[in-house]
């Protein structure tokens, strides 16, 4: 006879999870969160296994399509939605419980505040080629904090300066949350883990694919930096949003003995991917 396995619970409301949340509080339980637009794959499911790892008694997915970190030319209304195939998979990777706030839920009518970052961190890069952008990732993020209180929140490093930003608002706003970082999981060829992944067709991928590639060669030799957008072009895909070497912990410039980081944001038809990489 097989197991059965737990269905997580669901909340849809901020009335509901703090319910469920306080159940586990007054139980003694560490609380770990995975904020998530949906359209689950093994990245995600990484994030919870990384807090369980971390000392995580409960594991809370959020699912919530976040409309204020999009533009409007960009993807919000086709942006891959999949209820059901995602609570099969929080399912079977055991997690405690989903939350599925509906758009009002999050921003009730008269919404009126937003936190709008700034300093080094969204000086460029993401902030520069999506005005606003993370202005949404920050309020949203902040909400969810406040409304879950975890004591642990997983987020991954494909997007580096996403993950720089919620440690600077935790950090400036005093929230009482550890974030986690989580190496970016990838495919077996490389290619990090994406949702919009599902945007490509076979032969884009095959494209994505030597991103990863083109990167890890440049990340062992810094020295190929400037030829790198002509190569990436040439190795097919469109546009080259930046290509950039920075510290690993402000995005400054890099100066000697930092740490340092390899990032990128490329155009592949109307996907974009982003990827990074440490330097040595």
């Amino acid at each position: 006879m097989t197991a059965e396995i737990a269905t997580p619970v669901i909340a849809r409301s901020v009335a509901e999870l703090r319910a469920a949340v306080s159940g586990w509080r007054r139980a003694g339980d560490r609380i770990g969160l995975v904020p998530t637009m949906g359209a689950l794959h093994e990245g995600h499911l990484a994030l919870a296994a990384a807090l369980r790892r971390a000392g995580a008694d409960r594991i809370l997915f959020s699912i919530f399509v976040n409309p204020t970190q999009f533009a409007p030319n960009e993807d919000f209304s086709r942006y891959p939605r999949r209820e059901a195939e995602d609570l099969a998979k929080l399912a079977a990777t055991g997690a405690d419980l989903a939350y599925l706030p509906a758009v009002g839920e999050i921003y009730p009518e008269g919404f009126a505040f937003s936190i709008v970052p700034s300093g080094p961190i969204v000086a460029d890069l993401e902030a520069a080629v999506r005005p606003g952008h993370f202005a949404g990732v920050a309020t949203v993020v902040a909400k969810l904090l406040i409304q879950a209180a975890p004591d642990l929140a997983a987020f991954g490093e494909k997007d580096y300066q996403q993950l720089l930003l919620v440690r600077r608002l935790v950090r400036d706003l005093d929230l009482p949350t550890e974030i986690l970082p989580v190496p970016t999981v990838r495919d077996r060829d490389g290619l990090a883990l994406s949702s919009r992944n599902a945007y490509l067709g076979t032969p884009q991928l095959a494209v994505a694919r030597r991103l990863n590639r083109i990167l890890a060669e440049i990340a062992a030799d810094p020295s190929l930096l400037a030829a790198g957008p002509d190569r990436l072009r040439d190795a097919g895909f469109d546009a080259v949003d930046y290509l950039v070497l920075r510290d690993a912990e402000t995005l400054a410039e890099p100066a000697p003995g930092r740490p340092r980081r390899l990032i990128a944001a490329v155009r592949l038809g109307a996907t974009r991917l982003l990827d990074n990489l440490p330097v040595p």
